[in-house]
């Protein structure tokens, strides 16, 4: 039986210069908005994975690609459970958490990974796609 395919986003991968310290900083806060760990380098929240490519020796340059990517919060509890989360790592942050004016309750936390990747998590109930 052939499975229904719909349009969307089919994996994320992403290169990291140290795989172990990858999959603990996502780790510590993917979890806790409702992705799993399904591998010793990959995420999936059962719609989509994210796979994690260690790239010792690369280079991060500056280039143009995606300025960031944004994880869905299904509640506003869980922006400041991320922040708690990642405070006890360490981790950089950009924002928040904070309202933002995008839509009605945009609240978010923006920060980078341990290989500089601008990250954020939100929540938005109210915002419109298209």
């Amino acid at each position: 039986m052939e499975k229904t395919l719909t349009p969307g986003i089919n994996h994320i991968e992403f290169w990291v210069s140290d795989l172990f310290a990858a999959m603990k900083f996502y780790n510590s806060f993917l979890t806790l908005i409702g992705w799993k760990q399904i591998s010793g380098a990959s995420f999936s929240n059962g719609a989509m994975v994210i796979y994690f490519v260690e790239r010792k020796n690369d280079i991060k340059t500056a280039s143009l690609g995606m300025r960031h990517l944004c994880f869905q919060a299904v509640e506003k509890k869980q922006v400041d459970q991320v922040y708690d989360a990642l405070a006890a790592e360490g981790a950089a942050f950009i924002r928040g958490p904070i309202a933002m004016p995008y839509s009605e309750q945009y609240y978010t936390v923006d920060f980078y990974d341990p290989d500089g990747q601008i990250l954020e998590v939100a929540y938005t109930p109210y915002a419109t796609l298209g």
